[in-house]
Order: C-alpha cells, then structure tokens, then sequence
C-alpha cells in the first residue's frame, strides 16, 4: 500500500500502481470527468500515469492554472494534425509551449502564409469536435525510427536519434493521428475548448543551425476561456498602439537607420526627454551621496582580460587595433572604470562607503535580429553607479539602494515592482567562499529591506549574485531594469584596497547599481507605458500657445516667453491655421496642455487650457495659469523640496 497526501493534508492508502483516474473517481464521480490530469509531487502527469510511492497528488481539472500549459500544448498538436490533413507530404518537426502560446516548425515546398491560417483553423475545430483521447505509447528506438521513416518523416527520425538511450520513447496518440512528446496532454482533444487563434508565420532553420533547412513556423496562442483569448488579443492591440517605435516617429523623438545598427538618432524633443531623465536622476544621486564620475569609453585589452570580461564577454565587445599593434575594447560596461578612479588615491575606512555614479555611453554587440527599437541597441547610456564599501557596510548600504530604487520608481508611475534575488551562474570568477560571503551579504540585505523577494536560481553576474527590478507597466507587462549586485571578486583582481582601522590593507566590497538600467529602454519603456501621454514635468514640449486669429500673435509670444521664464518648455504656434487644425495635430505628437489664445484673452489676459485627450476648456488669467502649471510641471522630487 502507499499513502497519498491530497492539498488540504488529508491523506489515504492506495494501491501501488494506481492511477491518477481511479483516484479521482475515489474521491467523486463528478470530480473524474472534471479532471484532464493529475500533480504528483509537483509534477503534472497524464491522468493514465500511476504512482507507486508515498506522494503528494493533486488533481488537475481544465479550470486549474496547471491546465493552461496543457491546453496550449493539446493545442499544438492538433494544429500539426490538422496541417498534415489540409497540406499532404507536410513534415512535422518540433513544437513547444511558448510564452502566451505554442509553435509547431514545418517543412514544405511551399512555405505557410497568413492566408492559410482561416482553413487552418477551421480543421483544428473540426479535430477537436472529434474530442478524440489522447493515448500515450511507449515504442522502441527501431520501430520509432522505421514507422517515422517510412512516413516521410525524417525530420522526426533525426530527433530520435538526438534523444539519450536511457530516455523512454514516448508517443502521443489523438485519434490515428501522432507525434513523438514527452507529454503530458489532457484526456482528450475535446478539453482543448475553442479559445485559440494563429498569430503569425515567420522562418526558423532546424535546429537553430543556418546550414540546416529553413522551416516555417506557425505560432499560436490559447487560453482557457473565450474571455481571457478577448482579454490577451485587446492587450496585444493596446501593446501595438503604444509601440514606442510608432509613438516615436509621431511624436518626433528619434529614428535609427542602417548605417548605425541598434543606435539611436535622437531628435529634438526626445533628446529633451532623455535630458529630463538624466537630470532627475542627477538630482536624485546628488542627494544620496554619490560623486558623478566619467570614464573614457575605449580601454586596452589588458583591463578587461584583468577584470574577466575579455573571457566572459568577449563576443559582444566592439575592438579595435591600432597601428601600434595595441587592442583597445569600448566598453560594454562601466565597473573596471570605476575601480580605476577608486584605486587613484590611498582610501581610508574613514572615506567609506565612495559612491561613484556615471551616465556612462556603453556598447555591446546584439545580433541584428535581436535589435528592437530602443528596447534592444548596441549603443546605450547607463545611469551606472559603483558603491565601494567595507564588509559591514553591506547590508546598510544595500537597503538605501532598495529604498532610493523604489522610491524613483514610483515617481515615475510604477508601483507595481518585482523584485528578484539571483545567485551563483554556472560560469563565474572567484571562490565558492567569496560567492558564499556575497550572497549572505545581499540576501541579509534583502530581509532587512522587507517586501517580496523572488528567487532566480543561477542568473547572477558572472562576478557576484545580485537583485533585479521588475516593473510591471500599464497594460500588465513586465520590464526588467534596475539591477543591484554585489561584488568581492573585481576590486580584488584589481587590486584594489582601503586602508582600515586596523592599518592594514582591506579589499574593498563593490556594489554595482543601475536604476533605469538603459536610459534608452527606459525612455522606451515610460514612452509605452504611458502611451506618449506622458505626465506634465516629463513631456518634451509641455505647452503650445495656439492662436485663434493672427491678431493673437504679438500675445501669444508674450505667453509663451512668459511661460518660459517660470522654467516650462513651451512653443508658439501662429500658423494661419483653423483653431481645430492645430489643436489635432499636437494631439498627435501628445502635447499635454495647449492654451488657445484668441482677441478676447488679448483683453482680459487671459488663456483658455485644453488638456490633452478632452474637449473642455477652462479659461484662466495669465497669472493663475502659470502659477498652476508651474507647480505641476515639477518634476516629483522636486515637488517634495516645495
């Protein structure tokens, strides 16, 4: 007999081999035609799967979270199946639960298109109308390789050939129709539901190898209702109508082009908001403690291959040669910088902690096809900083960033921030010893800050474990930007020292800081978030004077000048335009305030304020109107000063 223990501790005997079936239809009827798969230890397995040991089950019905998985990998299969139905002599590759949905890689002579996908869809209905089960058979390597190879398949039969000979080969049944899986799927094709659709096609060699044939790939999303599919293709269409690259060019912020892959052409009014956020978070740093700092952009080969980045990092450092026969990098980051301004000087314990921060330009080589807009460059600015500290200093020292972290976040709207603690990669420098130290230090430092913590196993630096800053914007996506990381091992490879209270020379504790991480994805990030409607203190141009008639003119100017001087970014425009002309096209480009002047504000010095997105207008003096947007155009950390 073994014992099974169900969710609310309650716990029965069973038989050795029974199955996760015959034990919900111990527990109810009800509950076993419910029930599309059961978790044993965790692990979510076929309803048909029997248990031979003590555990802990839980039974999955289609309405759990659990099931999701299922339903999108149910999903996939039967998309594959309802290709090789419509599409004779299609081979079937691999095909994986993703993100938000699946894919399946196909090989034909004719590549799939967006057409196909309404004919594609309508098959998928009809095999999931079938509600055919899903069966799971163990077959030999042999009889795999020749019932696949004799079905065209070789695609398939390669990737048995990849399996490891201690695994089991497993294949999954729906009807007649069946692919080699690991599993698990739900009890049949009917669970799978109708909250499905094909999003796109795109291109993919087999087995991610440019020598091997070029696939196509059919992606696909599903959800477990009807509502949540709606919910997830409305978020896709906010996503699109935010996309920074679009509101980018509206909005005359920036542009790339292809004789500077992956950096940005800034205009203007971006460079403004660029500007705006280097400024706030100077004045932020400034109150800390921190000293602004530069560091050149281009260093000998010699100080990245002291610091390990030559060996780690390699592959994305931008190099050049020169006619002395030197190799000089441009850095991809700033530390080993830092640690050469720090070592400048004999330091006392008395001087700690020394927090140097910088907007240090950084280059870094994406692949093109990993470039995005401002979300993915090879040339960005970091708001870097380096806090160089004694052991003891650690925990403090991390709780202010934690604290200033949060606090600069919320200011900028987002109060909704995950935090990730991650420790030791596989590939890193130092000892274990010295690792053991830093991730005590900052896991001391995260308890004492208080707040959820989540843990991400093995995703530190390669020089030291450290926190990640997740912001979660207005349409519920998450960005990761700030980092804070400690680190024992480069000041030592530098040979960096204080000198302590004891007169002997101690290894500095080095913090690695970035709050915005890029300010370019930053820029990118506040640009989607708030759909270019940005608060008043952030916006490029924060008012236009339009006027109604040229009479207005002389006044408008006098406004705008006025404006100016109580240190608001304004513009005048005196086109011979219609007032509803004007008013339109600095919507577009998401001017916050636009006050409409026309004779009578002339004489009673006055403005009428029209606010972005609404058609009311309230009519205020001159004074009154500079008094209150002054006030609102402050930037948050200086609204507090007030």
């Amino acid at each position: 007999m073994i014992t099974l223990t169900f969710p609310d501790g309650n716990a029965r005997e069973y038989q050795a081999g029974i199955s996760g079936l015959e034990v919900a239809e111990s527990i109810a009827k009800s509950l076993a035609k419910k029930a599309v798969a059961w978790a044993v230890d965790g692990e979510v397995l076929d309803l048909a799967d029997t248990v031979d040991r003590d555990a802990s089950i839980r039974i999955v019905t289609r309405d759990d979270s659990e099931a999701l998985e299922l339903v999108r990998h149910d999903c996939a299969h039967v998309m594959a199946e309802a290709v090789q139905e419509l599409y004779p002599g299609t081979q079937v590759t691999i095909g994986p639960v993703i993100e938000n949905g699946f894919y399946y890689d196909f090989h034909r002579d004719e590549p799939f298109s967006l057409e196909d996908f309404p004919a594609i869809e309508k098959k998928m209905r009809e095999i999931i109308q079938r509600n055919k089960p899903f069966t799971k058979e163990i077959w030999s390597r042999e009889e795999t390789k020749k019932v696949f190879a004799e079905k065209g398949e070789q695609f398939k039969v390669e990737l048995v050939d990849a399996i490891a000979e201690d695994q089991t080969i497993r294949i999954y049944k729906q009807g007649d129709w069946f692919d080699l899986c690991r599993g698990p799927h739900m009890t049949s094709t009917g669970k799978i539901g109708d909250a499905f659709k094909l999003m796109k096609v795109a291109g993919a060699y087999w087995r991610g190898d440019s020598n091997n044939p070029v696939l196509t790939r059919i992606y696909g999303t599903a959800w477990q209702s009807k509502e949540d599919l709606d919910a997830y293709l409305h978020a896709l269409e906010e996503a699109e109508k935010r996309d920074h690259r679009r509101l980018g060019r509206e909005m005359d912020l920036f542009h790339f082009q292809e004789e500077a892959p992956g950096s940005v052409f800034w205009h203007a009014k971006g460079w403004t908001l660029f500007q705006e956020l280097i400024s706030y978070m100077r004045r932020r740093q400034d109150d800390a403690g921190y000293q602004e700092v530069n560091s050149p952009d281009m260093m000998d080969r010699g100080l990245w291959e002291q610091s390990g980045h030559w060996e780690k990092f390699r592959e994305n450092m931008f190099t050049t040669e020169t006619e002395d026969e030197r190799t000089f990098a441009f850095k991809p980051m700033n530390c080993p910088g830092h640690v050469q301004i720090f070592k400048n000087g004999l330091k006392s314990y008395r001087d700690l902690p020394v927090k140097l921060s910088e907007f240090g330009k950084v280059h870094r080589y994406e692949p093109s096809g990993a470039l995005h807009g401002l979300m993915r460059v090879r040339s960005f600015t970091q708001d870097d900083a380096h806090i160089f500290c004694a052991e003891d200093q650690v925990t403090a020292e991390c709780v202010k960033v934690h604290e200033l972290m949060m606090s600069i976040y919320r200011d900028f709207g987002f109060d909704n921030v995950i935090v990730k603690y991650s420790d030791r990669p596989e590939k890193r420098v130092g000892s274990d010893a010295v690792w053991d130290k830093s991730e005590a230090a900052l896991q001391h430092a995260v308890e004492a800050a208080g707040g959820d913590v989540e843990l991400n196993p093995g995703e530190g630096a390669f020089y030291g474990p450290k926190l990640e800053y997740v912001l979660r914007d207005a349409i519920g996506r998450d960005w990761q930007c700030g980092t804070l990381q400690v680190d024992l091992n480069l000041p030592d490879r530098f040979g960096a020292f204080y000198i302590g209270n004891d007169s002997e020379k101690h290894t500095p504790v080095m913090l690695h800081r970035a709050m915005f991480g890029s300010l370019e994805r930053f820029a990118g990030i506040l640009i989607e978030h708030y759909a270019g409607h940005f608060p008043l203190w952030l916006a490029p141009t924060q008012v236009v004077v339009a006027t109604i008639t040229s009479g207005a003119d002389d006044y408008a100017v006098e406004v705008r000048d006025h404006l100016r001087r109580a240190g608001m970014r304004v513009e005048a425009d005196l086109r011979n335009e219609k007032i509803n002309y004007k008013v339109r096209e600095h919507s577009v480009t998401k001017v916050p305030v636009i006050l409409v002047v026309g004779m009578r504000e002339v004489e009673e010095r006055a403005v009428n304020i029209r606010r972005l997105g609404s058609r009311d207008q309230t009519a205020m003096s001159l004074d009154e109107a500079t008094a209150s947007l002054g006030k609102e155009a402050l930037a948050p950390d200086l609204k507090r000063r007030d």
